[in-house]
């Protein structure tokens, strides 16, 4: 990534990546609307997959996972538009896939993203929750940890291969 030039706000750059000019504010934009998608294929895998009334996990886990998926996608031909990601839960040595998300259904996948969450083993902070919020969650309560594992799986093969 090189920066080319600082505009008049401090907080707004212009980027130059692969001949395209992208300033900091689209790939905010992005990344934002990156984690509603992932956030929205967390709640239909609540009931669908993981069979459950409730998942938690970290507030900043989904803004970083998109952060880590936005810079994996950078080097692609087809960037984000390109990627198709596979959301898996990991518990107790057993790892199932519990969502796709194919960011961009017009493009063809170029490569695919792996995205393994794991369950929080210690969770000592889900004993604070107050009680009345425990009791709305029927059909128990899944803490996601705040450590995750992305592998990407390209399906193409370039020259430099």
């Amino acid at each position: 990534m090189e920066v080319l030039h600082r505009t008049e706000s401090v907080s707004k750059f212009a980027v130059k990546r692969k001949g395209f000019v992208f300033d900091e504010t689209e790939h905010l934009s992005t990344c934002r609307v990156l984690t509603e998608r992932l956030e929205a294929e967390l709640r239909a895998a609540k009931s669908e997959q993981l069979s459950c009334g409730e998942v938690l996990l970290p507030a900043d886990l989904l803004p970083r996972i998109a952060l880590d998926i936005l810079k994996m996608a950078e080097t692609e031909p087809c960037g984000l538009r390109g990627c198709t990601i596979f959301i898996n839960y990991e518990s107790d040595n057993q790892c199932r896939r519990i969502g796709t998300l194919k960011c961009d259904p017009s493009t063809v996948s170029t490569f695919e993203i792996h995205l393994t969450l794991r369950q929080d083993l210690k969770a000592s902070w889900k004993s604070m929750l107050p009680q009345f919020i425990k009791n709305f969650t029927k059909g128990g309560t899944i803490v996601i940890s705040g450590s995750f594992s992305l592998q990407r799986k390209k399906l193409y093969r370039s020259f430099q291969d």
